[in-house]
């Protein structure tokens, strides 16, 4: 197979090789349709871009560190391999770096990629209330924070699902299926799960409800405290979980007590993981659309490393009532 050059690429195109190159390194002037015959040809000659003599020209690494909460987690899994898919199909490499959950290695984590000098970072989620911050001492590195809020805005993109809206479409759907006393179910709290928690909220203000946590709210440990729940809340008829792994523990433990769902009690779950169109019985769930968030996640980098200020501006991405089995 013919190895071809800048030069041949420039000849193919009708364009001179300073204007390949300003393509290729995404710099300089040139129309949208330059651009995009000068990347047909490449992709359709199979030219080979040096990366490493792009860094040493422009201080660009072409590679963007990626930190997740809990990779074993399927959406965050999910909405890794997405992003990581589009940055590959744009020539950037990725640092999948998974934090556990665990503050001190997301510090570790940052410090490392910090000394790599990567040109970006995105940041998904985290089990923590207080935002993100980062800044780097080596050069400005950009992030984008998905579904975890920057302790200042104005420093980066905030990207999210509509969780808020998400919850109360999901609550309001129990409510249109005949609930008459709904539970939010939660584990740990975390700016986007208070989002959906204040949606629930909202959904039974709007029905004539007053929240008391001691009845409408229940943080899941085990069985056993959710039988105390159910025993203490005797008219608990439906549960909104608040991720799709709690309320497939719920469907367990459901069916470990002989209730039938959704007879006795509804359950919806958020995220629509894959396991939820699979178990017994199939779970209605809040469909987040990782396909676009990634894509959001991606367009902003770009525009980040490539001098287009978007810092400050906040992308809410709507979400979908997926409808199951275990809702009437």
């Amino acid at each position: 197979m013919k190895q071809y050059s800048i030069k041949d690429i420039a000849k193919l195109c009708n364009v001179s090789t300073a204007t390949v190159s300003r393509v290729i390194n995404n710099n300089g002037r040139f129309s949208e349709k330059t651009r995009q015959r000068v990347l047909d040809v490449i992709e359709q000659t199979g030219y080979k871009i040096d990366n490493n003599a792009r860094s040493l020209r422009t201080n660009i690494t072409f590679t963007i560190g990626i930190l997740v909460p809990d990779i074993k987690n399927p959406f965050f899994a999910d909405l890794v391999q997405k992003i990581e898919e589009l940055l590959f199909n744009k020539n950037y490499s990725t640092i999948i770096c998974n934090s556990d959950k665990n503050e001190q290695k997301e510090k570790a984590y940052l410090r490392m990629l910090e000394n790599k000098k990567v040109d970006g970072i995105i940041v998904i989620s985290g089990s923590y209330q207080h935002g993100f911050k980062f800044q780097s001492s080596l050069k400005e590195i950009p992030y984008i924070c998905i579904d975890r809020e920057p302790e200042n805005f104005h420093n980066t993109v905030f990207i999210s699902s509509n969780h808020y809206q998400g919850a109360l479409d999901a609550t309001n759907y129990l409510f249109q299926k005949g609930a008459k006393s709904p539970v939010v179910v939660v584990k740990k709290v975390s700016s986007s799960i208070k989002s959906r928690i204040d949606g629930f909220k909202e959904s039974l203000k709007n029905h004539s409800l007053k929240f008391a946590k001691s009845r409408h709210e229940l943080k899941l440990q085990s069985q056993s405290s959710f039988v105390k729940f159910l025993q203490k809340n005797p008219k608990t008829d439906s549960l909104f979980a608040v991720d799709d792994g709690i309320a497939m523990e719920l469907l367990k433990y459901l069916k470990n007590l002989g209730y039938q769902v959704p007879q006795q009690i509804q359950v919806v779950g958020f995220d629509d993981v894959p396991a939820a169109n699979i178990v017994t019985p199939k779970l209605t769930t809040i469909q987040q659309n990782t396909r676009k968030i990634a894509q959001t996640a991606v367009t902003s980098m770009m525009h980040a490393i490539n001098k287009q200020n978007e810092k400050g501006s906040q992308f809410l991405i709507p979400t979908k009532l997926i409808i199951r089995e275990t809702t009437k």
